[in-house]
């Protein structure tokens, strides 16, 4: 199946080397698309910049599974390069993503299947709503992170893997499905803030945990809309199948830093993206750390702007848990208008 997929997966690669690399142009070296917003100069791939006062630069963080919903996406389509995204993900994927995101029904959208390139396309698009509305923003970023499936978003945008070949190794990922254990698994899946964490694990465990929160002096417990037990042990029959893909795609070094999921540390080098991804299969999603080691700083040194590029706010909520002096600089772009 992999194999029949590589003619597809090359002809799709060349149609997306047309898109300006999510505004950066830093997948590849692209001539000027008629897209470009009238009067912006597209900024030029260049080498790694020096280090720059943080008042001035920015960070963006891409949201994962579970902050989807239906509508988002609407309004996007007028900015450059989304409508070819949508159409590129729609060959990909053999179903039309965007109308998806835009009209549901809900119950589809919440698939795995489905909410995790719904999640990954139009957190790009909000990439693309982000520049033209504040190219700065875009210009002056020096980091970015992903959140699950987001942290594929954030290596496309870093320019270390291609969109298309991304969105392959999503789709994946999605379809990987755990085969069942013998042992019972229940284990910490996110580390989201200081006393907030994601448990995953056998339904029947999950089951217990809620049904005796109050003993075990739960502050809250709340099912999320999730189709499987992502990043726990659960997965590992998954693993081997996304090595394998991961094997066929092209990864570059990331032109911005960008930050594992599996321990909140930058990426180093290309097979360090490779093994990353795939531990991150298995391993919980250490966002809370990912926090602290993008925003650690001397004491009076100022933070950097943060743009949530993707649908919901979850990001900003648990940034502010983590680190209320660089909330302060947060943003949200949205993924969806009301004068539509």
């Amino acid at each position: 199946m992999l194999a029949s997929k590589a003619v597809s997966m090359a002809a799709s690669r060349r149609k997306v080397r047309s898109l300006v690399s999510l505004s950066r142009r830093l997948s590849t070296n692209l001539p000027d698309t008629p897209d470009t917003p009238p009067g912006s100069q597209p900024p030029v791939a260049q080498e790694r910049r020096p280090k720059k006062d943080p008042n001035g630069c920015s960070v963006l963080l891409f949201p994962g599974q579970g902050s989807q919903f239906v509508g988002m996406g609407r309004g996007l389509l007028k900015y450059p390069n989304v409508k070819e995204m949508f159409s590129v993900a729609q060959k990909i994927l053999g179903y039309d993503l965007l109308s998806l995101c835009l009209e549901g029904p809900e119950e589809d959208l919440q698939k795995t299947v489905h909410c995790q390139p719904a999640v990954f396309v139009t957190s790009l698009a909000a990439v693309e709503r982000l520049h033209y509305e504040n190219p700065k923003a875009i210009e002056t970023c020096v980091a970015a992170a992903g959140f699950s499936v987001g942290e594929f978003a954030a290596l496309v945008f870093s320019g270390a893997m291609n969109f298309a070949e991304a969105l392959y190794a999503v789709k994946a990922k999605e379809h990987c499905k755990s085969l069942g254990v013998q042992e019972p698994v229940c284990s910490v899946a996110n580390y989201l803030f200081p006393d907030g964490r994601v448990i995953a694990g056998h339904q029947q465990a999950l089951d217990f945990l809620q049904q005796n929160s109050r003993r075990l002096q739960f502050i809250r417990t709340k099912p999320l809309p999730v189709s499987g037990a992502f990043h726990t042990e659960l997965m590992a029959s998954a693993t081997e199948q996304l090595r394998d893909v991961l094997r066929q795609v092209e990864v570059r070094r990331p032109e911005i830093s960008v930050y594992s999921n599996v321990d909140g540390k930058r990426y180093m080098s290309e097979s360090h993206m490779r093994r990353q991804l795939v531990k991150q299969l298995v391993l919980p999603v250490k966002w809370e750390q990912t926090l602290h080691e993008i925003y650690e700083r001397m004491q009076g040194e100022r933070f950097p702007h943060t743009y949530e590029v993707g649908p919901g706010r979850q990001l900003g909520a648990t940034l502010q848990k983590c680190n209320r002096k660089a909330f302060q600089m947060y943003a949200h772009v949205e993924v969806t208008t009301h004068e539509e």
